[in-house]
């Protein structure tokens, strides 16, 4: 269920109204209509979990809500309970609730269902089937490359064909949301379009351009505006744009500023003791690090270490030979330097200049290296 619940997290909500009652009208025909049916989705910090037990193909919804926003049906076709299920095989329909009647008709599977009754959700079904091409394609590179024997998936002429294949997708993908989006100034769903193209962490220099293209109903809605707001915290930490000074305290409890740095070229790194890739990526970033220490460049560790976990935060730093500046408050996903940055998953990196200039983000592996080569002939 908390995989379920997860999914919640990234849930937002639409205008802003006085509430009004929604109600979820479903019919299921078929061979396979499951015993039970779920509907979860987030009112105010609190996330309701509703469910019907099914004794006819009918099942009726209802509650209140003062904007829209998303929800889940979950079917539980074994009738195990919702902590049950398996997230990365439920049968599960993404909708919007709101004010008025959503008529949703499901012939054995709720994923595959169809809707009526409601403009915003067919714009978001719509939506949806104009990514499906491109899902399926993922989808199906996937399944071909955990068929390979397993000696064959790390042989980098193999990861580097499916990284090929990977991006092109993913270009794919962008051509899709931004001709949606420039289609659709008006729909309060290419609000999702842009979330989907900017992810977790947008490029605002790339994003902000598509939002401005917006209607004003749609900008002033309260999801427009928080996703404004969003972007202007992104814009702070944009290529091109002066990095946000802050001061944490090293190993020995000295406060560190990162203005100190001011005249060399800095790598922020934000790393774990306790993250699996991290830990993977040091060795190259200790060998990064040794080639061009001498040529006006340094690294400033920033770790996102757990509060209580300062010994494994010490021991990782010497196990890995990381003998650069190392700070952390030890405030785990709450870290003030991430939640400043916007950190939202590591490692992650944000290269400077002199000047205290983000120049580059994400630069992992042979690509550091080649970066700083060239900046640092």
């Amino acid at each position: 269920m908390k995989a379920l619940i997860f999914i919640l997290c990234l849930f937002h909500t639409l205008s802003f109204g006085q509430a009004g009652t929604f109600i979820v009208e479903g019919k299921i025909t078929g061979e396979k209509i499951p015993p039970k049916i779920y509907l979860i989705y987030n009112s105010g910090d609190r996330t309701v979990i509703d469910s019907v037990t099914i004794t006819a193909p009918l099942f009726v919804f209802k509650g209140l809500v003062a904007e829209s926003r998303h929800a889940n049906l979950v079917f539980d076709h074994q009738g195990v309970s919702l902590n049950k299920i398996d997230p990365k095989s439920a049968d599960m329909l993404n909708i919007y609730l709101e004010k008025g009647t959503l008529r949703v008709a499901a012939l054995d599977s709720i994923a595959k269902a169809s809707l009526s009754g409601s403009e915003l959700n067919n714009d978001y079904q719509h939506f949806k089937e104009l990514l499906n091409p491109v899902i399926k394609k993922f989808n199906a590179i996937m399944t071909e490359f955990y068929a390979l024997p397993a000696n064959q998936k790390n042989l980098p002429e193999v990861q580097a064909n499916f990284k090929e294949k990977y991006n092109a997708i993913g270009t794919e993908q962008k051509q899709i949301l931004t001709g949606y989006i420039k289609d659709n100034p008006n729909k309060i769903i290419t609000l999702d379009a842009l979330r989907a193209l900017g992810g977790p962490e947008p490029d605002a220099n790339a994003i902000q351009p598509l939002f401005d293209l917006l209607s004003e109903k749609v900008k002033n809605s309260s999801d427009g505006k928080a996703f404004e707001s969003l972007l202007n915290k992104f814009k702070a930490t944009a290529i091109g744009s002066i990095a946000p000074d802050f001061v944490q305290n090293d190993q020995q409890g000295k406060p560190v500023p990162l203005s100190s740095f001011r005249g060399k070229y800095v790598l922020i790194d934000f790393w774990a003791s306790w993250c699996g890739p991290c830990r993977q990526e040091n060795p190259n970033i200790v060998r990064v690090y040794n080639q061009f220490v001498d040529k006006n460049f340094t690294i400033l560790g920033v770790s996102l270490d757990r509060p209580n976990a300062r010994q494994a935060w010490l021991a990782a730093i010497e196990k890995d030979k990381l003998t650069w500046p190392q700070v952390s408050d030890l405030n785990y996903w709450h870290s003030a330097v991430a939640v400043q940055y916007g950190v939202k998953s590591i490692p992650q990196n944000f290269l400077l200049d002199p000047e205290g200039r983000i120049i580059a983000r994400d630069l992992r592996g042979e690509e550091l290296r080649t970066k700083l080569a060239d900046i640092l002939k």
